[in-house]
């Protein structure tokens, strides 16, 4: 695991996150277990909801229980792990108010969240080491949104959720 370097007084000070809502399918379990564990070490207040074990289920149900945690503002942020992370970044997008983002490297993290100002992660536990997607949840919950020139295109992301018709340029 990457090291927490003793930043509990200054947990992620380059952005205002707190609670974040974990889940996983069964394909995803262990690795969510060793990023709960890094999370809660490095400070953050985890809202595990589930799986809880390697029994077969199906990742839409814990993808909605994430989505969801965010969307309420009970969680200020939500992180998902599936095989692969792609079924779970479709699930999550059904959610009013959710930018999910399936990232499979620190360049996609850090993007999901600058340009595209994600809320919710989703990753693909078998596809890294622990270590990595431990790496990957820390910057991704560090790295602020840069605003700007990218607040046109959230606000259009957002008016196609609310089934309002995009012009160019409108």
């Amino acid at each position: 695991m990457p090291d927490n370097r003793d930043n509990r007084n200054e947990l992620n000070g380059k952005d205002n996150v707190r609670t974040v809502a974990l889940g996983s399918d069964h394909g995803g379990f262990e690795t969510k277990e060793v990023l709960r564990r890094y999370l809660e070490m490095t400070g953050y207040n985890i809202r595990d909801v589930g799986t809880f074990n390697k029994e077969s289920v199906d990742y839409p149900d814990f993808a909605l229980k994430v989505a969801r945690s965010v969307a309420s503002g009970e969680s200020d942020r939500g992180i998902m792990i599936d095989g692969a992370g792609i079924g779970s970044s479709m699930v999550c997008n059904k959610v009013k108010g959710i930018r999910a983002a399936m990232c499979y490297d620190l360049k996609t993290v850090r993007n999901s969240r600058e340009h595209n100002n994600a809320n919710v992660l989703t990753l693909g536990g078998p596809l890294h080491a622990p270590d990595v997607i431990c790496e990957m949840a820390r910057v991704w919950l560090e790295t602020r949104f840069e605003g700007g020139r990218h607040w046109k295109r959230i606000n259009k992301m957002m008016a196609a959720e609310r089934g309002a018709g995009m012009n160019d340029g409108e």
